[in-house]
């Protein structure tokens, strides 16, 4: 995480906040993984019937690429929508310790819950990583705006992706589309080893790595659930011991 910077008072205007955070979203490189992985969205989309508007409406909305692919796969296949809803509110509380996590590092006391309420719509993994990684080198005041303007500049980007591989959808190898899927895990993956610092990150991305894939060859309920819980409550558990023993 990028040192705390020194603010002179009167200094921090959120207005600068958001055109900084415009800024470092759009020089980010996770702006070449949103591309990607939207453009596949796009493409799936396409393949399954459903239009521009459609499918850009659910990236505003949504603004969650697994949930996306569960929404569009989950309908293509003639789920009924209130199944498909529930399944897609469940995907979306792995990013409820995101916004548990983000919201202190950008609140201040003056901050209003409109700001706060639209940047947790934002917090995506892309999202959460840079403001985490960002923020902390902004005046407080500032932090709220700076957090919207990366989350603005990432939904820009998402939306014109999405309508590319929605009309390119006819040219791109299926191959391609498949493996553009992939890369916000991957992305995930390599932002959290480079930025784990304690034992205990490292150990829960590790038990998440073995439970995951384990859980699910063995065809276990909740597979993913499971894998948070065990995983995470380990990491924890070891944590808390070496805490003891010093």
């Amino acid at each position: 995480m990028a040192p705390q910077t020194k603010i002179e008072p009167g200094s921090a205007r959120p207005l600068d906040g958001f055109l900084g955070g415009l800024k470092a979203g759009f020089t980010s490189v996770f702006q070449l993984v949103l591309i990607g992985t939207f453009v596949s969205i796009g493409t799936l989309a396409h393949d399954l019937g459903f239009s521009a508007t459609w499918v850009v409406l659910s990236t505003l909305f949504i603004w969650a690429a697994p949930a996306q692919v569960i929404m569009i796969t989950a309908l293509g296949a003639g789920a009924a929508p209130l199944e498909v809803a529930i399944a897609v509110s469940l995907s979306a509380v792995r990013l409820l310790p995101m916004v548990v996590s983000v919201v202190p590092v950008i609140r201040s006391e003056k901050t209003r819950p409109a700001g706060l309420i639209l940047a947790a719509h934002f917090t995506a993994v892309s999202m959460w990583i840079e403001t985490l990684r960002l923020a902390p080198t902004r005046p407080r005041p500032e932090r709220v705006a700076f957090a919207n303007g990366i989350g603005t500049s990432f939904t820009a980007t998402s939306v014109v992706a999405t309508i590319l591989g929605h009309y390119l959808a006819a040219v791109l190898p299926k191959a391609l589309v498949a493996a553009l899927l992939f890369l916000t895990p991957m992305s995930f993956m390599t932002s959290v080893t480079r930025n784990s610092r304690m034992l205990s990150d490292r150990l829960a991305f590790i038990a998440g790595l073995v439970l995951g894939p384990l859980l699910a060859y063995y065809k276990v309920g909740l597979d993913l659930l499971w894998t948070g819980l065990l995983g995470g409550t380990a990491a924890y558990l070891v944590y808390w011991f070496r805490k003891g023993m010093r």
